[in-house]
């Protein structure tokens, strides 16, 4: 199936925009767009609704105040507390202010939230989240269930699909193309099945690809987020941002890193150590198991580290939920009581959950303003926009998440900044009419990357270069760090990267070019696994996700600033972190307890 080095079968489409990733950024991006009467184009490399927004199960936070009194102000704080005080606090206001608006859109589209008696949607309370500035315990995080991310990414696909927009589904986007100048014009991709090469051209250009949890071993990730966007966005000079922030989940599934959602404890359960003790109350005496995600995972290493974990090699803690109700963990819960039964045979209303925390979200990721363009600074200038080029959702990083995410805030940070770069974009296509004319070299350079794995013969396969990187990330660049560890994990990503040089695809595996794509994407996370270790090594503090044993405080004075990572002589630089809200007063860095 796979081609030779011939040209002939390229085509050429032309769109206003071309959007590549179909979970909910990319989604309510091209839903706002098509609305508009854009031409957009979609390309996903897998099936729409299979794309990881599928998987969020907790909810989306809003302050509705349907449970509680709530307002978007307190909503802001947790999030800059949350984020360690490295949000930008603009983006953050932002985020929280469209909140409630952008859920009842969702409601209007036809999402079916749980509903309360009274009919209103239904919210749970979630890890971070208070009342009144750092009070008791805010109930914020709107639900479906436990599979809010699913009913969310099926109805933005079908709001698609009756606004007309066009689909390349499993289409894999190999690289942008840009002119001279650094305007970006769109992609070169090809179709997985056939292998047909399609260049597509487009006034604008959305990165909505998602996270990089393939970076690990154990994730709660697809085996798709492999960072493609970020990775695309280093090819084209443009640096990532906050690489060292990756969110371990505090509750995945021991061993398996399946997801179990914060909402079981946001439901009343609880976390008890091989002791059988509620050991969350020493780390966070206030919010207790709803203490931040980086709180909890650090808290559950720390038990089983300190030789208090369960099972026989005493190597993950227990999650309670079989003190709750049957009734309210099928109606709060079905999928989380199903996920258990399939995969452990246990059921969770008689017995508990053997967790261990699992990596999670990507926090950084190629910088972006609140609009969703994409942002590279000129040395000694402000930043400047990169021409035509967009991102949105776990990819990019306007920096709403900081250090830390806090739950039920990355299904908002899609919707809500996917709708801001789309109506950007919108502007932009009614100052821009006419299409540049297509830079060919950026082309040939995209077909180059493509046939450099129509390579035969010997030499180290894709899948064991897998297998090593992700090693390494666990052992050099976990939930704990040192200097000597990331120093380590740098030297051995880099000679993971020398040996790729080399690596080649089975000549038998290549049907329907799936060794390709794992080939294309292997050098993605690679790229990604490269940015990640560099910046943890430079950041010498601890802050939010990234933990150092050796700097173990938090330093304001030298570290409150966002760490740039550009690929092309893998150096760090830094930025200012924008601490001035849009309409109120800031808030300053505190320490930060739960």
């Amino acid at each position: 199936m796979a081609h030779s080095n011939s040209t002939k079968n390229i085509s050429y489409r032309r769109f206003d925009t071309l959007i590549i990733g179909a979970g909910g950024g990319g989604l309510r991006a091209a839903l706002q767009l098509s609305e508009a009467d854009a031409s957009v184009a979609v390309v996903s490399k897998v099936f729409p609704t299979r794309s990881h927004t599928v998987a969020a199960q907790g909810g989306v936070n809003a302050a509705l105040a349907n449970v509680s009194e709530d307002n978007w102000h307190w909503h802001m704080f947790d999030t800059v507390k949350g984020s360690d005080y490295l949000g930008d606090q603009d983006a953050i206001e932002y985020m929280c202010r469209a909140a409630s608006k952008v859920v009842y859109e969702l409601e209007h589209f036809g999402v079916p939230f749980s509903r309360l008696d009274n009919g209103s949607i239904y919210q749970r309370p979630f890890g971070g989240q208070s009342k009144n500035f750092g009070g008791s315990q805010a109930t914020r995080t709107c639900a479906a269930a436990d599979r809010t991310g699913h009913a969310i990414l099926h109805s933005l696909y079908q709001q698609n699909i009756r606004a007309k927009t066009h689909f390349f589904d499993e289409y894999f986007a190999v690289d942008l193309i840009k002119d001279d100048e650094g305007n970006i014009q769109g992609a070169l991709v090809f179709d997985i099945k056939t292998g047909d090469i399609v260049v597509i051209e487009a006034k604008t250009t959305l990165l909505a690809t998602g996270g990089a949890g393939q970076l690990y071993r154990t994730t709660t990730n697809a085996l798709i987020n492999t960072g493609d966007g970020m990775a695309m966005s280093l090819r084209a000079g443009v640096p990532l941002q906050d690489m060292e922030f990756f969110q371990f989940h505090p509750t995945g599934i021991a061993g398996r890193g399946m997801l179990i959602t914060e909402g079981a404890r946001g439901e009343g359960g609880y976390l008890v150590n091989g002791l059988g003790e509620r050991f969350m109350e020493r780390y966070a005496p206030n919010a207790k198991d709803l203490a931040s995600r980086d709180v909890v995972s650090r808290a559950i290493a720390t038990e089983i580290r300190e030789g208090r974990g369960c099972g026989k090699d005493k190597g993950h803690v227990l999650l309670k939920l079989d003190h709750l109700e049957e009734s309210v963990i099928q109606k709060r819960l079905p999928g989380i009581r199903q996920t258990c039964k399939t995969f452990l045979g246990l059921d969770p209303v008689e017995s508990e959950i053997p967790v261990y925390p699992t990596a999670h979200y990507t926090m950084g990721g190629i910088p972006t303003n609140r609009d969703g363009q994409v942002v590279t600074p000129v040395k000694d200038t402000p930043e400047e926009p990169v021409q035509g080029l967009y991102s949105a959702g776990e990819c990019a990083c306007v920096s709403v998440h900081g250090a830390n995410r806090l739950g039920g805030n990355s299904l908002l940070d899609i919707l809500v900044f996917g709708r801001s770069a789309a109506n950007h974009i919108i502007t932009q296509l009614q100052e821009n009419r006419f299409h540049r004319r297509l830079h060919q070299p950026s082309v040939d350079q995209a077909l180059e990357r493509l046939f450099r794995w129509n390579k035969k013969g010997d030499g180290e396969s894709v899948e064991e270069l897998r297998t090593d990187l992700k090693k390494v990330m666990d052992e050099n660049c976990g939930v704990f760090r040192t200097q000597e560890v990331l120093d380590e994990g740098i030297e051995k990503v880099s000679a993971l990267a020398e040996r790729l040089k080399d690596a080649v695809i089975d000549d038998h595996s290549d049907v329907f070019n799936t060794a390709r794509v794992e080939a294309l994407e292997l050098e993605n996370i690679m790229d990604v696994a490269l940015a990640t270790v560099y910046s943890a090594a430079a950041r010498t503090e601890s802050r939010g996700a990234h933990s150092r044993i050796d700097y173990p405080q938090r330093d304001d004075i030298h570290w409150m600033k966002h760490t740039l990572y550009f690929s092309e002589n893998r150096s760090i630089d830094f930025k200012p972190v924008r601490t001035k809200p849009l309409s109120v007063d800031s808030f300053p860095p505190k320490p930060r307890v739960y």
